[in-house]
């Protein structure tokens, strides 16, 4: 620990003294001899270069969303949030092509359809927007596509049945970038005992922000025997398309008492 103190304080004395340095050749250049000038300024252009490409890195991986971020906005009251593994970390393998029915996208999202033969890809990208909070998207493209459904299956963790009462909403906010109008729908369902609870949501087409709420209170949900619980999202007929999820997140927070 000492030790490393001691790093950092030479290193800050030799950035003042090379600062110092530099101002005072700045200062004297109007009066120093033309070799000795020439001699700085060919210093200056070597210094000016790593200068140029550190600041560049810099630029590039402070603006960039921070990766592993949970940060989004969250509606008052919300008692549980979330934002799945491909939209906040790195997937062991980034792309994916001839994608086959339940490839699993890192430990919580699953792809699935049923098509013969598989013209799909999968890339996960870095956001790099100054809009963009989650440090990673999605994009899947679709060509030839003879399956009758396309879905991607998002287990959610623990945390967001612990306590799960009929009162609550649940939250899902995406950034969705379509190529084409696309039917695009969310099912929640839950588990409890042996059976399961559904709720259906369209998402807007014409909105790139969207967000959509599942109210429990409009099932039978029984609250003791809450098992398991995940969400499809599912893209109707998506031949010939790309679809970019920019982000997803979910929340839960209970509905306000009347």
């Amino acid at each position: 620990m000492h030790g490393a103190v001691q790093m950092k304080f030479m290193d800050a004395m030799t950035h003042r003294l090379a600062l110092r340095k530099w101002r005072k050749v700045a200062r004297n250049a109007p009066m120093m001899p033309l070799s000795a000038l020439r001699r700085h300024r060919a210093r200056a252009r070597r210094l000016i270069y790593v200068l140029n490409e550190l600041m560049s890195v810099a630029d590039s991986r402070l603006t960039l969303p921070m990766i592993g971020s949970e940060t989004f906005p969250k509606p008052h009251g919300t008692d549980w949030s979330w934002r799945p593994e491909p939209w906040r970390a790195p997937l062991p393998v980034q792309g994916l092509a001839a994608v086959t029915s339940k490839t699993p996208l890192g430990s919580e999202v699953t792809l699935f359809h049923d098509c013969t033969r598989s013209e799909l890809s999968l890339r996960q990208l870095r956001n790099n927007r100054a809009a963009d909070l989650a440090a990673y998207g999605l994009r899947m493209d679709v060509f030839a596509f003879d399956g009758s459904f396309l879905s991607l299956v998002l287990d959610l963790p623990q945390e967001a049945i612990d306590g799960l009462k009929r009162r609550h909403l649940i939250r899902m906010d995406a950034i969705l970038e379509l190529e084409k109008p696309l039917e695009v729908f969310a099912r929640l369902n839950v588990r409890h005992g042996p059976n399961t609870e559904q709720i259906v949501r369209e998402l807007p087409q014409n909105d790139k922000a969207i967000t959509v709420e599942f109210d429990l209170a409009y099932t039978n949900l029984n609250e003791k025997r809450v098992g398991r619980a995940w969400i499809d999202l599912i893209f109707e007929n998506p031949q010939m398309s790309q679809m970019v999820l920019r982000d997803l997140t979910f929340s839960r927070r209970p509905r306000a008492e009347l």
